[in-house]
């Protein structure tokens, strides 16, 4: 399994994908200096983050990469150190991507009487994100996505977006 590898503009953008992946198993470690004697690390799940304000710092990132870690770099992505870090990091694997053991296994949305942006959102707010953390996650604004909650609401026949959540789990099943 190739470990995930992300280069984000913000540190909103970098919590909610180490988020999706701490739920997905990974383990998430501040910085990127890997002191295990092993070369491999790949075994441990470990998801290494932090800023990236320079080309040293994108060194290690790439180093913890090439030894099975994965990174979540919050860098400037037209900076230098941006274009070294995406442009190496390209060269380990796909950059932005989940493992493919990553993805949830559940019932097609279409079985919903959801749709299945609203279901990526019910899902996320299932998962314990807030609606502001599955918005930036959904690559939505927060206005959007309570739209979207709101109509979910409609669409399952509950008041509340606690109990839309709950109908959506109990459907989903």
């Amino acid at each position: 399994m190739t470990a995930p590898l992300y280069v984000v503009g913000t540190a909103g953008e970098a919590t909610a994908v180490l988020r999706r992946l701490a739920r997905g198993g990974w383990q998430t470690r501040q910085g990127f200096a890997i002191t295990d004697p092993g070369w491999d690390v790949s075994a441990g799940k470990v998801v290494r983050y932090g800023r990236v304000p320079d080309v040293d710092t994108a060194a290690l990132a790439v180093l913890a990469a090439a030894r099975g870690a994965g990174v979540v770099c919050v860098c400037d992505p037209a900076s230098q150190a941006g274009l070294v870090l995406s442009a190496d990091l390209g060269r380990i694997g796909p950059v932005g991507v989940d493992p493919v053991e990553q993805a949830p296994k559940q019932r097609p949305a279409a079985e919903l009487p959801v749709t299945d942006e609203q279901a990526a959102l019910l899902a996320r707010l299932a998962d314990g994100e807030t609606i502001a953390a599955a918005a930036e996650a959904e690559f939505l604004s927060l206005r959007t996505a309570n739209r979207r909650i709101a109509a979910a609401r409609k669409a399952l026949g509950v008041a509340t977006t606690r109990e839309a959540v709950l109908a959506f789990m109990k459907r989903r099943r």
